[in-house]
């Protein structure tokens, strides 16, 4: 059993930009899959939440995530928005690497990935719904080093989990999406 831990905000692994996979296809890709899918499914049963994950989160510095959607968890390499939405929308973000905050932030309506399969084929997700497209931007932006807290709206754009929880409906007047 891998013990990947993920790691937290303020730790440096979070803040690399990630290289490409090199070959999809290759044993390389399907070992970091596997530990990304093992701490993806480590983290829902320890914490009752979580729809993905991205490398670099568990220290390993390749563009790839982990999604759990539809009842599956899916790997993506290399994925990429090519096109998203004009409409926007703002949202409560969670992060694994920050369990215990929300962050208010905006995100595109929609986007249109690209990426590599686990078995190294091109596959193209198109006009994805917000759930998904706010959860493949939130992903694809800790590739690049990127985090929600840097995407907070203001200074009041950050909240712990359990005031949250206490005043749900006071936070949920600040969004669009809860």
């Amino acid at each position: 059993m891998n013990n990947d831990r993920i790691l937290l905000l303020g730790e440096p692994g979070l803040r690399v930009a990630c290289a490409p996979v090199s070959d999809p296809a290759g044993p390389g890709f399907a070992g970091e899959r596997e530990r990304l899918v093992a701490a993806l499914e480590r983290f829902r049963v320890e914490h009752g939440f979580g729809r993905g994950i991205a490398a670099p989160q568990i220290g390993i510095p390749r563009r790839l995530i982990a999604l759990h959607l539809g009842g599956r968890t899916r790997v993506l390499g290399n994925p990429e928005i090519v096109w998203h939405s004009e409409e926007t929308f703002t949202l409560w973000d969670d992060c694994m690497s920050f369990p215990e905050l929300l962050v208010r932030v905006r995100r595109f309506a929609s986007v249109t990935v690209v990426f590599y399969d686990e078995k190294g084929h091109p596959e193209r997700w198109e006009r994805l719904a917000p759930a998904e497209a706010e959860l493949l931007q939130h992903e694809i932006d800790h590739l690049d080093g990127t985090l929600a807290v840097d995407r907070a709206l203001d200074n009041r754009s950050l909240v712990w989990r359990t005031a949250f929880e206490q005043h749900r409906e006071h936070f949920r007047k600040m969004v669009d999406r809860l």
